[in-house]
């Protein structure tokens, strides 16, 4: 099954009237977004006991229910529980939201073996099994725009796939910045065209973020949750394992249609892919 997150760049994204049905101008669309409770920087993004960000004067922020609002607004619907906030560049439209899955720790020891192709053709398998049950236009995986990375001392895991649409191309783009009780789910939103610009900005952005006390990656103690699977799952299935408590972000068709520009990731439910990666790596440990 496939999950798509469809977040408009535009304020014409935004929910009809609330009293009226009625589809909100674009104007409208904007003031509604606007009138959100944004915080302007510099400052500091406090998300509760979790974790905090600076962010500087280009960018704006909302946190927890207020960004839970702006997506909402979007047509999408969330894990409330899930959302910590999220980072708005004001001049340049591209925007970032944080939330957090309680999995407990993640352990990295797979990180020298995360294979890029197996993970990529575990993707593939799990579209072309989705474009046969949905019918319509099929979903193309096209390749990785930016392979699976793990940084050691960050802890944190990257990647983005490139996928397409009747025509239309779209990209994955995800970051997951392990923790000591769970993994915090980064989605980076930006015009398709300015992506590979913005990757820079974005990456810079993130390397304020930081865990609260006794919430890092490197305080983990025996005894913590530890979770049941790890890097190479995080990227061949993790995003999988989110989309039940993200729910549909709104329709690929829908932005299609209306011509957006965007940025949409997809969650593939990747079961079997996944089970089939996992099977044959536990045959091979096996036999060695």
């Amino acid at each position: 099954m496939a999950f798509l997150l469809c977040m408009g760049v535009h304020a014409q994204d935004a929910q009809a009237d609330k009293k009226t049905r009625k589809p909100l101008t674009a104007e409208e669309a904007k003031a509604a977004i606007d009138g959100l409770p944004w915080k302007d920087g510099p400052g500091e993004a406090v998300f509760g006991d979790r974790a905090r960000i600076p962010y500087g004067a280009d960018f704006r922020v909302l946190s927890g229910p207020d960004a839970v609002k702006r997506l909402q607004m979007s047509g999408n619907r969330v894990d409330e529980k899930s959302v910590l906030g999220m980072l708005e560049h004001k001049s340049e439209h591209w925007w970032v939201v944080l939330q957090f899955d309680d999995v407990g720790y993640v352990k990295d020891d797979d990180k020298k073996d995360l294979d890029a192709d197996k993970i990529l053709e575990g993707y593939r398998e799990g579209v072309a099994a989705e474009n046969e049950r949905r019918g319509g236009p099929p979903t193309e995986v096209v390749g990785w725009h930016t392979k699976p990375r793990y940084d050691e001392k960050s802890h944190n895991l990257e990647w983005a796939i490139t996928f397409m649409n009747s025509g239309e191309k779209f990209i994955n783009h995800q970051v997951r910045i392990l923790g000591r009780k769970g993994v915090t789910r980064v989605t980076l939103v930006s015009d398709l065209e300015a992506m590979d610009a913005t990757l820079p900005k974005f990456r810079e952005a993130m390397k304020s973020f930081q865990y609260q006390t006794g919430e890092s990656y490197a305080e983990y103690r025996p005894g913590d949750k530890v979770a049941k699977y790890g890097l190479t799952a995080l990227v061949a299935g993790g995003a999988a394992l989110g989309a039940a408590k993200l729910g549909l972000f709104g329709w690929l068709a829908m932005a299609l249609k209306k011509g957006f520009k965007l940025i949409i990731v997809a969650f593939v439910a990747l079961a079997g892919a996944v089970k089939k990666l996992f099977s044959s790596r536990s045959r091979s440990g096996d036999e060695s």
